[in-house]
């Protein structure tokens, strides 16, 4: 089945150049079908390219998925057009009296930044507080899970000195949920960010059962008991070049980053980076979509608990 998006979306070509079944909304609304809801709080300042890597993951799926665009506050965008925002994004007053099959939070450039200090804080303590009552499962992705540990659990952020940047090996800690299913005993997932996720500390002070680990990267994916938060601090989503250009602009702006661990053949940056995590990537998203949201969401959403 297809992803449902709206008409005139940047990647609705970008996705049917890659063969992958969109459908636009006018042409959905000639089909009776209920389909999923999923509500995406898009925190990356390429909008536009993450709005592309999140729908390619979606689409991997025998269900049809309608995806609503969220953005945090009317602010104008460095990266993305004022104009695109305005057309396909909604701000939350607009959608918080909705309630949704799933919500996905990206990651956010702020891991030097102190919960206090990000201007939009309040905003998205809102959205993951209203989350917890209007939304079957929601995922948070990287700097967004360690924002919901906040919320949820009252953690105060563990930031590395070093920014971890790479594609990092994880051991999958569980054999039997359904998010999961299919896994590899051991997988490869990329990472970039200043958060840290370390494995005892949360297994301390949460309720959460932490499905991956990674020796160097700490924590990768942990779920709360009712399957209602899912935790991935990587970032399965990314296209096999968004590293690298992290890694370029890094480097233009003389921060002198470290060279992207596992990425290069050869750990030459010259050299084209290799993509070794898709088919865990969409893995992850087919099963929290089929298990996680699918399988639990009512088909009334009124009657969500």
């Amino acid at each position: 089945m297809p992803i449902k998006i709206p008409d005139r979306l940047p990647a609705a070509d970008v996705l049917g150049a890659e063969n992958i079944f969109v459908m636009t909304e006018s042409r959905a609304l000639h089909q009776d079908i209920r389909p999923l809801r999923v509500l995406l709080l898009n925190l990356m300042p390429k909008k536009i390219e993450t709005e592309i890597q999140l729908m390619r993951m979606l689409s991997n799926s025998p269900l049809q998925v309608h995806v609503d665009l969220l953005r945090i506050d009317d602010r104008e965008s460095k990266n993305t057009p004022k104009s695109h925002l305005d057309t396909f994004y909604h701000d939350f007053a607009q959608v918080k009296h909705n309630r949704y099959d799933g919500l996905i939070i990206t990651g956010a450039p702020l891991g030097l930044t102190q919960f206090s200090d990000v201007v939009y804080w309040d905003t998205l303590v809102e959205i993951i507080e209203w989350s917890r009552q209007h939304v079957t499962s929601t995922l948070f992705l990287c700097w967004a899970a360690q924002a919901a540990l906040k919320v949820i659990y009252g953690l105060e952020k563990q930031t590395r000195e070093v920014k971890l940047s790479g594609v990092y090996e994880h051991c999958r800690l569980v054999a039997h949920d359904p998010l999961v299913r299919g896994f590899d005993d051991h997988f490869l997932a990329p990472h970039s960010r200043y958060a840290n996720f370390d494995g005892d500390f949360i297994r301390q002070h949460t309720d959460l059962q932490v499905f991956a680990e990674s020796e160097e990267a700490g924590v990768y994916l942990a779920v709360s008991p009712d399957c209602r938060q899912v935790y991935v601090t990587g970032h399965p989503e990314y296209d096999a070049d968004t590293l690298h250009q992290e890694f370029v602009r890094d480097t233009g702006a003389g921060i002198d980053p470290q060279l992207p661990k596992n990425y290069y053949r050869n750990d030459d940056p010259n050299q084209p980076p290799r993509a070794t995590w898709r088919s865990h990537g969409h893995l992850l998203f087919a099963n929290w979509l089929n298990y996680y949201v699918y399988q639990n969401t009512p088909f009334d959403l009124s009657n969500l608990p």
